[in-house]
């Protein structure tokens, strides 16, 4: 929450923060963190466990 209102943060922080290089890191993660998800996830998407209906 403190991330989306910038003026509740200390002055110092904001850069830091906001900085070039901590946005640069968001939006690789969010271009990347998909892809690592699905890769250590696949065995599990794969067995489709926890299907609405298994009787399992």
């Amino acid at each position: 929450m403190l991330l989306l209102a910038p003026s509740l943060l200390p002055e110092r922080w904001r850069y830091y923060i906001y900085s070039p290089a901590s946005v640069g890191l968001w939006m690789l993660t969010m271009l990347v963190a998909p892809f690592v998800v699905c890769t250590v996830a696949w065995p599990w998407i794969r067995s489709g466990a926890g299907r609405p209906g298994d009787t399992d």
